[in-house]
């Protein structure tokens, strides 16, 4: 559930360089956790697979810095006392004949750090372990695009099946085409009629890994003024997808490079990567897109590091770790849960599953300053560092939680869950945040108190029994959110003594 502290009041840090062919990331992760938290991330783009298709060698250029970046990145994650602590390295270096030669060199100068050079299978499979990671129910097709190669992974209802390595890395495709990319595109086509299983995903989902993907939907971010800055879980459905690669493929590089925040050395694999994403919708008819940050370092870190959590599911995971960290109480979220249940009868099971989320995060802003407190809850919700939610789910929670603090609905920040959410799950997520209010005010936040009280929906009246001894607590702050919780649900109310 929570993370695992070591001995001497630590906590315990992992480490992964990922050594790709075009940048080189150092991630340390904190603690063992459903949710993987780093606590360090960096990335320097090396290029180390440019004129690999030509040469068959790593770029000559890039190896000085290399050597640079991964001596100070072993230096912080030895410093950080990271353990286990390795080095994956992929397509370029593993296709490249000086490959070898430059493993050797690293080996010198990261005395003791395991460096593993992946197969494409390998690197398939932790990738759709990162993609496990945060939907452990995923159902189509992972892609993660690299510099070098691309990697694909079936997944059936959480289950890793057939997998491959394509020749399709940004750098490597644009090498392949001489930077055409009509010729990019025949060769993506190429390439995957090679691939009979594709069939078995049509009509499915696209989770798109890799940073020239996220680069991607960055860019559409920006374009659209969606209004939430997050990629993981950005979710685009077919045609918008179609209509966002065809203009990112025909939009020229001066047009994208007029949009405020996207990444500079991503414009020029642009393009292929649009390319490549849409000969794979084309291939594979895909009913919708689905960016995930979740990728290789994550798959590792699952699999290496928190394998022990690995079944636990990780919406409820997270919201479980913040209520350890940030709550008054370990007991009260499932009470409230139970007490919130007749105001929802015959809810749809994704809406009963955040309705217990937010019975755990009910409590995260109890030690804000009460003046800030319900937009603080709002925007920590809305943007934690979370593995499972949708964009749907954290506008739902956060709206939830503003509410339990008392948001008017009239507020600039809450824009985010007008507009992701529809006019039911938003009315859904007042009614619930007005019972979680009601439920504090009840009780003080302590289950003793909360225990002989109940709601109930009888016709157009809602309820609040109080059994006997328990009346102690009625007032009039009370009563009056008591009828707020009535107006929302469009509801007389009444308090009733047993």
């Amino acid at each position: 559930m929570g993370l695992d502290v070591t001995g001497g009041g630590g906590f315990r840090r992992s480490a992964v360089i990922d050594l790709g062919s075009n940048s080189v990331r150092l991630v340390v992760f904190d603690g063992i956790s459903r949710n993987p938290m780093p606590i360090f991330n960096e990335k320097v783009v090396l290029r180390l697979g440019r004129g690999l298709n030509a040469t068959g060698r790593l770029n000559e250029e890039a190896l000085p810095l290399a050597m640079e970046v991964m001596a100070r990145f072993n230096a912080i994650a030895r410093g950080m006392e990271a353990s286990p602590f390795e080095v994956l390295a992929t397509a370029a270096v593993r296709d490249a004949s000086n490959g070898p030669e430059f493993v050797a060199g690293l080996k010198s100068r990261l005395p003791g750090v395991p460096i593993r050079i992946l197969s494409g299978e390998e690197e398939a499979d932790y990738s759709a372990t990162g993609v496990l990671c945060g939907i452990p129910d995923a159902n189509g097709l992972v892609a993660d695009i690299g510099g070098g190669s691309l990697e694909l992974i079936r997944l059936e209802n959480g289950r890793k099946l057939d997998a491959c390595t394509l020749p399709l890395g940004v750098i490597r495709l644009n090498e392949r085409a001489d930077g055409d990319l009509a010729r990019a595109r025949a060769l993506t086509d190429e390439d995957l009629s090679g691939v009979d299983w594709l069939d078995e995903v049509k009509g499915q989902n696209l989770y798109l890994v890799g940073g020239a993907f996220r680069a991607l939907a960055r860019m559409q971010i920006v374009r659209t003024a969606y209004p939430l800055n997050i990629v993981h879980l950005y979710h685009l459905g077919p045609d918008t997808a179609r209509e966002m690669a065809d203009w990112i493929i025909s939009a020229g590089k001066r047009s994208l490079e007029r949009l405020p925040g996207v990444p500079r050395k991503r414009l020029e694999d642009a393009p292929f990567a649009a390319t490549v994403l849409r000969r794979l919708m084309r291939r594979t008819h895909s009913t919708g897109l689905v960016f995930c940050v979740d990728g290789l370092r994550e798959g590792w870190y699952m699999r290496n590091v928190a394998a022990s959590v690995a079944g636990n599911d990780p919406q409820d995971a997270v919201a479980r770790e913040m209520c350890g960290m940030l709550g008054r109480s370990m007991t009260l979220p499932e009470r409230l849960a139970d007490w919130t249940v007749p105001l929802f009868p015959d809810e749809r099971e994704d809406f009963a599953r955040l309705r217990g989320v937010a019975c755990w995060l009910s409590d995260v802003g109890a030690h804000d300053h009460p003046e800030y407190r319900a937009e603080q809850t709002y925007l920590r919700i809305l943007r934690m560092q979370g593995v499972g939610y949708t964009h749907q789910a954290r506008a739902f929670l956060s709206l939830t939680l503003a509410v339990r603090y008392g948001a008017d609905l009239s507020v600039a920040y809450l824009q985010p869950s007008r507009q992701l959410l529809d006019q039911d799950d938003f009315a859904r997520a007042v009614v619930l945040g007005q019972a979680l209010r009601l439920a504090y005010t009840v009780s003080g936040g302590t289950e003793g108190l909360l225990d002989g009280t109940r709601l109930e929906c009888e016709g157009d009246i809602l309820s609040l029994h109080f059994a006997p001894g328990r009346d102690v607590v009625q007032g009039e702050s009370v009563r009056r959110r008591l009828e707020r919780l009535g107006n929302a649900m469009g509801m007389a109310v009444r308090i009733r003594d047993h």
